[in-house]
């Protein structure tokens, strides 16, 4: 047994030195490693700051619609989803009773303006009072009286008639004087109720109108809840019109940003389910932050009139707040991306080193370096020919 042992001791202490010599060797090799290669040097471009936001699109309006007169729907020719033009009609109640109000209204007017000698289509507004039959008659039988005044005035200078008479005359005259002003003052009053009249016709005519419910602009059928023989009162919720020829983006940033927002700066847009993008403009920004997660809430319109997009699609955006900020950035090429780590290749002194970055944003096909590499450094262009070794320039 003792033996035994000793031999498998001499064996593995006679390996070792086998293996350290295979290893160094496997090193020496590697070490040895050429890479060929083009390189870059790191240096300041122009790399606009930009702040990326999240937010969704909305409708530039959106209209709760009701009937403003009571009645029982008996017509309703749209429904969700559909298009619609402005003054189209949405919902249509019964007009039975507000027809019948109408036709009152109207002879109600026309009783009115008779009473004063009004025809069809003469303007009030060019009657006179003392044109009026009522008027003219107590004018007549004014005149009328004043000349027997002065018939009996006459004979009274000849005692050709007593004091008594001229008496009673002159007061039939007061009379008559009293009765043609009191039939001015009917005239007058009765061209008021005239215009009370016209105001109640028309208001009749408008409720009768109103039994059509109409869209306030063009757009489409956002929610629907009217239903036909449904009796709704005025002001009750029927649908809801959006209008999305154009819509808002409705996004926010946080709080560092505030200051930086201005009116009219790009906001590029891109959609999770759509593959439109979009470049608009900021044209709101509300005047105060959200007390509960401290960001800017601003908006920018999104033109749709091809109808492309939907309101409530999720959106994400990227705002350029310095166009011409400077900062670093390398080809996508120069970079590896393995494993979540980001490396590139640097070169010095004729060796190439793995260097891990900090990676920001990245435009077309270059990416923004924020750590890990300076301006002056060297690097690797091709990244996948990348080894740990030396390097020679092609």
């Amino acid at each position: 047994m003792l033996t035994l042992l000793a031999c498998q001791t001499a064996w593995m202490v006679g390996c070792k030195p086998a293996e350290n010599a295979k290893g160094a060797e496997k090193a020496k090799s590697e070490n040895a490693v050429t890479v060929r290669g083009s390189t870059i040097t790191v240096a300041e471009v122009t790399w606009p700051k930009e702040v990326r936001c999240q937010g969704s699109l909305v409708a530039d309006e959106v209209s709760i619609v009701g009937a403003k007169v009571a009645g029982r729907i008996v017509r309703v020719p749209v429904d969700l989803g559909d298009a619609v033009c402005k003054d189209a009609v949405l919902v249509e109640l019964d007009p039975k009773d507000y027809q019948l109000q109408a036709e009152q209204a109207d002879a109600q007017l026309l009783q009115a303006r008779s009473a004063i000698g009004l025809k069809p289509g003469d303007a009030i507004e060019n009657l006179n009072p003392d044109n009026s039959p009522p008027v003219r008659e107590a004018r007549a039988v004014w005149d009328e009286t004043k000349q027997a005044v002065a018939r009996i005035r006459q004979l009274s200078d000849r005692d050709a008639v007593s004091e008594t008479d001229l008496e009673v005359a002159e007061s039939a005259e007061r009379v008559a004087s009293a009765r043609y002003t009191s039939a001015q003052n009917g005239v007058r009053e009765k061209m008021a109720l005239v215009a009370v009249q016209t105001a109640l016709r028309e208001l009749a005519h408008q409720r009768l109108a109103e039994t059509k419910v109409l869209s306030p602009f063009t757009g489409l059928v956002e929610t629907r809840s009217a239903a036909i023989g449904t009796y709704v009162q005025p002001g009750q919720s029927l649908m809801s019109i959006a209008k999305v020829d154009r819509l808002r983006f409705r996004g926010s940033v946080p709080e560092r940003f505030a200051q930086q927002l201005k009116i009219g700066q790009p906001v590029e847009l891109s959609f999770d389910l759509s593959d439109q993008k979009r470049t608009v403009a900021i044209t709101r920004i509300s005047p105060s932050l959200d007390p509960l997660n401290r960001s800017l809430v601003f908006e920018a319109n999104v033109e749709n009139a091809d109808g492309l997009l939907r309101s409530g699609l999720f959106a994400e955006g990227v705002i350029v707040l310095d166009p011409e900020s400077q900062g670093i950035a390398i080809p996508m090429t120069a970079l590896v991306r393995f494993a979540g780590v980001d490396k590139v290749w640097k070169v010095f002194d004729n060796q190439l080193k793995e260097q891990s970055v900090v990676l920001g944003r990245q435009r077309d096909d270059r990416i923004e370096i924020l750590s890990g590499v300076s301006v002056g450094d060297v690097l690797l262009l091709n990244a996948k020919d990348g080894k740990q070794g030396k390097f020679e320039q092609e």
